[in-house]
């Protein structure tokens, strides 16, 4: 019997969140030798460069407590880009490149992290830390442009450095999304943290390659569930449980699944359904977790009125990792 996603509410205790910050699985091999760049695209094989720098200045953590080496050159590197041009394979790299003790985590990971440690034991936790990756970097509201602004500015000052990745750059983030204008002070301070460093480049799952997969009928469906460590679930009851859950456990909540099996997708309208399934849409693509649906295709997934809207790069990304996931299902 295939199991359900829905039946699962994990929970992930506070005292082992620092040390679970480490890439998703997909990158365990990630380095910078694995990364292929695009001889027609000059700027990925110049980020490679400027990343193998940053790595180089990561000095270790000096062994007298009561001083810390000084950084060399900014605290921060950004990578900006679009999707699919392997910025999260270079953020992986460097992370493996670096000195430990080394902390690498999504956007929300990290304020999920805060918000369970709390504000001055998250500071207390990284401020050791000799790197700081945060991936898929989005400001979606006020309280976290707030929240991640001042917990940058205590861990560089403490001498973490940062490096993230984001289809936004610095001084742009939460454009479209809120008020930005009213926190300009906030976003203007992180970006003096960061050194931007641009990623251009199409799709890399994408070169070549058709549209999403058509969906299969609900029989063939069935049967695909049958498969060892296989999930089957109605993609409207699905939706309706991950509100439940906090964004920051939909990791845990497909961690030992092979195969998700989805039924009846049909096009999300609602923004805060279409947001968490662009959550479990990274967590399945960190984990290579391939996925069979039937119902619309899933580049019908996110309608135009979403497309058009301030969280677009967000939504092309789930249909690019989602149909790449497709692909690997159906090949299996």
């Amino acid at each position: 019997m295939p199991l359900h996603l829905v039946d699962r509410s994990p929970v992930v205790p506070p005292s082992t969140l620092v040390a679970a910050m480490v890439p998703p699985p997909r990158f365990d091999g990630a380095r910078f030798d694995t990364y292929l760049p695009d001889p027609q695209q000059p700027s990925q094989a110049e980020a490679v460069r400027v990343l193998q720098g940053f790595a180089a200045g990561l000095a270790p953590a000096p062994k007298r407590l009561f001083r810390r080496a000084e950084p060399q050159g900014p605290p921060g590197v950004y990578l900006d880009g679009g999707y699919g041009v392997g910025k999260t394979h270079l953020l992986a790299s460097l992370w493996h490149e670096a000195p430990e003790p080394r902390a690498y985590g999504t956007f929300v990971e990290l304020t999920h992290l805060v918000g369970a440690l709390g504000f001055a034991e998250a500071v207390e936790a990284l401020s050791g830390h000799r790197l700081l990756a945060i991936d898929e970097f989005e400001l979606d509201d006020p309280g976290d442009t707030v929240l991640v602004s001042t917990l940058l500015g205590r861990l560089v000052d403490a001498g973490v450095r940062v490096a993230a990745t984001s289809n936004t750059l610095p001084g742009s983030l939460g454009e479209g999304r809120f008020a930005a204008a009213d926190f300009l002070r906030e976003i203007q301070g992180l970006s003096a943290h960061f050194a931007t460093v641009r990623v251009d480049g199409e799709d890399y799952r994408h070169r070549g390659l058709p549209a999403a997969p058509p969906p299969v009928d609900d029989d063939a469906l069935r049967a695909r569930a049958e498969e060892p460590g296989a999930s089957y679930d109605d993609f409207a009851p699905l939706l309706a449980h991950l509100s439940q859950l906090h964004p920051s456990r939909y990791g845990a909540l497909v961690d030992d699944v092979a195969l998700v099996c989805l039924a009846g997708v049909h096009p999300v309208a609602d923004q805060s359904a279409a947001l968490r399934l662009v959550v479990l849409a990274d967590r399945l693509y960190d984990r290579d977790v391939p996925v069979v649906t039937s119902g619309v295709a899933l580049d019908a997934l996110f309608p135009d009125e979403l497309l058009r809207g301030g969280y677009r790069k967000k939504y092309l990304r789930a249909v690019s990792r989602l149909t790449a996931l497709a692909r690997q299902g159906q090949a299996a």
